[in-house]
């Protein structure tokens, strides 16, 4: 199941929210994803949410953004991803996340 609604800014930039379901959580997703999304020079965050799925915020451009979606939809070695559910949101005044990607505890306040 995917939503997608563009809304990369002319330099080709946009922001990602994706949502993975299945099991994802004490598998090592969560480092899976900072590795792909770091190879793929993204900014942005991951962090594990309290229904058992995984929650990904990324920006970049859209092409790179794209390959995340597909690696996340494979998922690392001992992941069963049942799911990947993706928004293209826009990006609240223009600004972009900054300074690479890292894991985030699950009670964040989102950006």
């Amino acid at each position: 199941m995917t939503a997608e609604r563009s809304s990369a800014d002319p330099a080709g930039r946009a922001r990602l929210d994706a949502s993975i379901r299945g099991r994802v959580q004490g598998v090592g997703f969560r480092y899976f994803a900072v590795r792909e999304a770091r190879r793929l020079d993204l900014d942005g965050w991951v962090c594990n949410e309290p229904d058992g799925s995984v929650h990904v915020v990324a920006d970049g451009r859209r092409d790179a953004l794209e390959a995340l979606v597909e690696v996340l939809r494979e998922g690392p070695p001992a992941s069963i991803v049942d799911g990947v559910v993706v928004n293209w949101p826009p990006v609240a005044g223009g600004r972009y996340m900054t300074g690479g990607f890292a894991v985030r505890s699950g009670g964040h306040s989102g950006d």
